[in-house]
């Protein structure tokens, strides 16, 4: 969904670049330096609003985040939550999370988060989806050999299609729900702004899988 255009954005932006990254290109394979620790990094594409990269990154210290978003007002608005908690393990991303590949080097990123993405229903527009084939082969250049994806949908149409592709990858799934609300899984959950909203009105659908088989 988009959102309209504050005037405010810009400017807000630029006064805070110690909390954002506006040319990610410049950054490949020297991630870490945007943090004051080198640890693992997570990315989350599609941060929306920020609420889950946020609080993810208060909960796991031990973690690097980012947080990529491709709508500037949101992005702001993010921003806006990033610059009150003002965490050394939290940044920001104004980017297209289409070819990540591009501005993350080989096997530098530890986790990736899909959190209630576009779920482009008309068949036509299927390869625009994050969890299609094209974007399933950045997130394998990227990843670790034994870093996840982590995915969650409200929309039943995305969920079945990503399983299908996931499958087809040749991917390992760790965890698959139904619905994660009510399942095992909740006490761990950090919640989107969009999740809070309408995880009442029906299931949330969450998948963990991996690209190489994890070792016992």
């Amino acid at each position: 969904m988009r959102v309209r255009n504050k005037p405010w954005a810009d400017d807000f932006i630029k006064e805070n670049e110690k909390y954002i990254v506006t040319e990610p290109e410049n950054w490949i394979g020297k991630w870490s330096q945007r943090f004051e620790k080198e640890q693992p990094i997570h990315i989350e594409i599609g941060t929306g609003k920020g609420q889950f990269i946020v609080e993810m990154a208060k909960r796991h210290p031990e973690v690097n985040f980012l947080g990529i978003e491709i709508q500037k007002t949101v992005i702001a608005i993010a921003l806006k939550k990033v610059v009150e908690a003002d965490l050394p393990n939290l940044q920001l991303v104004h980017t297209d999370g289409a070819g990540v590949d591009t501005f993350f080097g080989k096997h530098e990123i530890d986790t990736v988060y899909l959190n209630f993405s576009d779920p482009w229903p008309k068949s036509r527009h299927a390869k625009r989806r994050l969890t299609s084939p094209t974007f399933l082969d950045s997130y394998k250049t990227i990843l670790k050999e034994d870093a996840p994806v982590v995915f969650k949908t409200d929309n039943r149409g995305l969920f079945e299609y990503s399983v299908v592709t996931f499958n087809n990858y040749g991917m390992y799934f760790d965890m698959l729900s139904l619905d994660l609300h009510n399942s095992d899984y909740m006490e761990d959950n950090v919640e989107t702004e969009y999740e809070h909203k309408f995880s009442s009105k029906g299931p949330i659908y969450k998948i963990v899988a991996y690209f190489n088989k994890k070792e016992d």
